[in-house]
This record gives C-alpha cells, sequence and structure tokens, in this order.
C-alpha cells in the first residue's frame, strides 16, 4: 500500500515513526498483554505515560510550574464555552478578536456566558489580514482577551503575541502549537485540538495559568472545570487513552528531531517554498496579507474556477489527498503540519506547475 500525502486540515498526517509504533503496539503494549487500546487509564504502565507526556511537553514548550497542562475531551470548540465558565462572571466582559470563522465561533459561544467586546474585526476584508494592534478597542476591566493565533480555513496566522498588560491572554493554538517554539509565560491559558500536530482527534491540550485555576462560576459543570481535572491529574472521568498513547509519541519524536527550534526552520522553509510558487504564478494566487501568511495552513484559488474539480480530481490521482478548500471559502488549501515533509510540497509545487500548463 503506497501513503499518499495528506494536505488535510485535520485529522492530519501523522509522522510515519509514530504510526509504525503505534502499529506495533497495538496487539500488545508494554508488557501488559493487551492493546494500547484497552489498558486501563488507572494502570500504573498507563500513568507512567502520562506522566512522561506531561513532561516532554513541558521541555518542549518550556513550560514552567506556573501552569498547569491537561488533557482534556471535547476538541478546541468545547473551550469556545469552557474559557468564559472558568474565567468570566455573566456580569463581566471578555475581550474578543475576530481574524476569520474560529474566532467567530468562539465569540458566538462566549456571548451566551458573559458580555464581549469585539476589539478589532477584519471581516470587512473578508479575514485576509490582522488589525494593527494599536487599534484595538480594549476594555479597561476585561476579564481576559481572547484570539485565535492561526486561522485554519482562512490561512491568516498571528505573527506576535498580543501585549494585553496585566489582562489575561486566552488563544486557541490548534494548528499551531508545537510548530514552533512559544513563550508561554506571556498567556493565560492555551488551548489546542489535537489533531494538527498533535495527534488524533479525541483529546485537547489545555495549558492554564495556576492562578487562573478556582474561578469557575457556580453553574459550571464538574467535567467543564479546569480545578476539577487539574486535582484529577486530567482523570475525572475515563480519558481517550489511545489519543492521548498517540500524542505522547508524537511528543517523543518532536524531541527525537532535535525540538521545536529545528520544527520551526523546516515548517518556515516549507511554507515559503509553497507560497514562492503561487506568487511566481499568474495562474494561482493568495488573498491573505503576506505578512500574516500562515505557516501551516495555505489557500489558493485557481485563475479559472471552473478548472477546480478537474485541478482536485487529478491532484488525488497523483496521491495529493484532501486539497479541496472549506466549503465557505471555496478554492484549494494545503495543510502543511509538522508531518507533512517537504518531499510532499516539492510533490505538490510539481503537480501545480503541470497543470498550469496544460490547463492555463
Amino acid at each position: 500500500m503506497t501513503r499518499v500525502y495528506n494536505f488535510s486540515a485535520g485529522p492530519a498526517a501523522i509522522p510515519d515513526k509514530v504510526l509504525q509504533r503505534v502499529k506495533d503496539d497495538i496487539p500488545e503494549w508494554a508488557g501488559t498483554g493487551m492493546s494500547v487500546m484497552e489498558v486501563s487509564h488507572r494502570s500504573r504502565e498507563f500513568v507512567d505515560l502520562a506522566t512522561s507526556a506531561e513532561q516532554n511537553l513541558r521541555k518542549l514548550l518550556a513550560i514552567s510550574e506556573d501552569y498547569s497542562v491537561l488533557f482534556l475531551q471535547g476538541g478546541a470548540t468545547l473551550q469556545f464555552s469552557m474559557v468564559p465558565l472558568n474565567l468570566a462572571g455573566d456580569s463581566q466582559v471578555a475581550d474578543y478578536v475576530q481574524t476569520g470563522s474560529w474566532s467567530k465561533k468562539a465569540i458566538a459561544e462566549a456571548l451566551k456566558y458573559c458580555r464581549v467586546n469585539v476589539v478589532a474585526d477584519s471581516a470587512d476584508r473578508n479575514f485576509t489580514y490582522i488589525p494593527n494592534q494599536d487599534g484595538w478597542q480594549k476594555s479597561t476591566d476585561a476579564a481576559y482577551l481572547h484570539y485565535c493565533a492561526n486561522e485554519t480555513i482562512a490561512g491568516v496566522e498571528f505573527p506576535f503575541i498580543p501585549d494585553v498588560g496585566d489582562t489575561p491572554l486566552i488563544s486557541d493554538m490548534s494548528s499551531t502549537i508545537l510548530s514552533r517554539p512559544l513563550d508561554v509565560s506571556r498567556f493565560g491559558v492555551i488551548y489546542a485540538g489535537a489533531q494538527k500536530n498533535i495527534g488524533p482527534a479525541g483529546i485537547t491540550l489545555v495549558i492554564v495559568r495556576k492562578d487562573l485555576l478556582g474561578r469557575a462560576r457556580a453553574i459550571t459543570p464538574s467535567l467543564m472545570n479546569y480545578e476539577v481535572y487539574d486535582k484529577s491529574g486530567s482523570m475525572t472521568n475515563t480519558p481517550p487513552v489511545f489519543a492521548w498513547y498517540v500524542a505522547a509519541l508524537v511528543f517523543e519524536n518532536l524531541l527525537d528531531q532535535g525540538g521545536l527550534g529545528v520544527i520551526a526552520e523546516r515548517n518556515r522553509a516549507k511554507a515559503g517554498k509553497l507560497y514562492d510558487a503561487i506568487d511566481g504564478s499568474n495562474f494561482y494566487s493568495n488573498p491573505v496579507e503576506p505578512a500574516v501568511r500562515s505557516w501551516m495552513n495555505v489557500p489558493f484559488v485557481l485563475a479559472n474556477s471552473d478548472l477546480d474539480t478537474k485541478f482536485l480530481d487529478e491532484a488525488d490521482a497523483a496521491g495529493l489527498a484532501n486539497l479541496k478548500g472549506h466549503r465557505s471559502v471555496g478554492g484549494m488549501r494545503a495543510s502543511i503540519y509538522n508531518a507533512m515533509p517537504e518531499a510532499g510540497i516539492d510533490a505538490l509545487i510539481e503537480f501545480m506547475r503541470e497543470f498550469e500548463r496544460t490547463n492555463g
């Protein structure tokens, strides 16, 4: 069987070495005589794995002991509710930056639980830029400021960490986490769905500064309370053990490759090569301001949209899978997370050039 180059925005590609390890462990794991999918989350073997996973993640991101690391369920979307429930009272205001579909969804959910102040909004140019921070209309008493570091659909990425003073900074980093080094100390809460750079869907990473624990309002369900998970070691109920296990392997793999500095340079080079190919053509184009183009998600359109279906069909036949753009924007999108090798970028560029030659 031949593996294709998977450009899906998520669930996304997983490193080949990790997949091979998973294959070996599925029938029998860690001397338990059981599959990793069968083992108890309370077993010594799995508790050791969970501890190791947290320690390796702390190494990768230089996370201090001032932060709790939680492995939860519900995806990043559940965090749209958990953040206001844990950090804002119903009469408090929370600041949000709206730069695309995911921050827009986060705002809609937060409005159910608190007052929302949209400090900046790039909808006026179809979410193709990030408003200059000098013009943000921040509240003086906000419970927190929330932003989405990378808008997966539009391919817009913050090239900076917002300056919010003493206000807790909250970020959805589902598409950028582990793609480069990060100054965690700048944040109150970082959350990320796993299915981009962490592992399979089913587990959600939350990094929360410990002084923000214990603020959840009384109506907050136990399974949506950060403090409850902190006290239980993320095992308040049965966690997704298989997804946690794969995440642990991914963390090991990243450390084995030299850490996030090495990964960042590779990701920068991959994205730069693809954007150069798009910009050097009159047949393809990318609508996003160059300064805020995503390293992880590269949308592009053809000069003649009537050729979209043909492009996708031929790309799929060539082993270039899941290039269709999100239904809300159309066109194409190449998601090039950590596990996408440079060879995949080269293969895509070669295909694009040949398609342009025969159809342009």
